[in-house]
């Protein structure tokens, strides 16, 4: 029994140098394709979710309309202040959200306008008189080498 123990432990292989330096290329070859692939999904959701607090910003606008329904447009404090909305995201809080009406550039929808907002290092966007369905048919990734405009308005002047 203990010869066949030696002989056991005698005939066990290790990894070789040249084996061990081989996984370790090939791990690095998978982390140069994975890390960019990460990097624009990233890029991408932070996009994603400036448009999402656009969104939720028209909306809580939609509310302060119906309870307003003389008011021609609201910003994003006075939606704050007002309790419609309870955290703009990164939609600043001069942001101006003006009420659709019949034959006007958005139709019947309220259009948000906003100065840039960056959202990932440089990469801005700018809601320029952008609708809920505006917002939504954009279809620009955010990992682009741009800035972004959403929406169909002139530039404000002093957004």
């Amino acid at each position: 029994m203990f010869e066949l123990l030696k002989k056991r432990i005698k005939n066990e292989k290790g990894l070789s140098l040249v084996e061990l330096l081989a996984v370790i290329v090939i791990l690095g070859i998978v982390a140069a394709i994975a890390i960019p692939a990460i990097g624009n999904i990233i890029e991408n959701s932070r996009y994603n979710a400036v448009k999402a607090d656009g969104i939720n910003v028209i909306n809580a606008a939609n509310l302060y309309f119906v309870d307003n329904p003389g008011a021609a447009d609201v910003t994003v404090k006075q939606l704050l202040d007002s309790t419609f909305l309870d955290t703009p995201g990164k939609i600043p809080s001069a942001g101006k959200v003006t009420k659709g009406t019949a034959g006007s550039t958005a139709g019947t929808q309220n259009a948000l306008t906003t100065a840039a907002i960056k959202y990932s290092g440089d990469k801005t966007v700018t809601f320029n008189g952008a609708t809920i369905s505006g917002i939504n048919a954009d279809d620009k990734k955010g990992s682009g080498s741009g800035n972004y405009t959403i929406g169909t308005a002139p530039a404000p002047s002093n957004p």
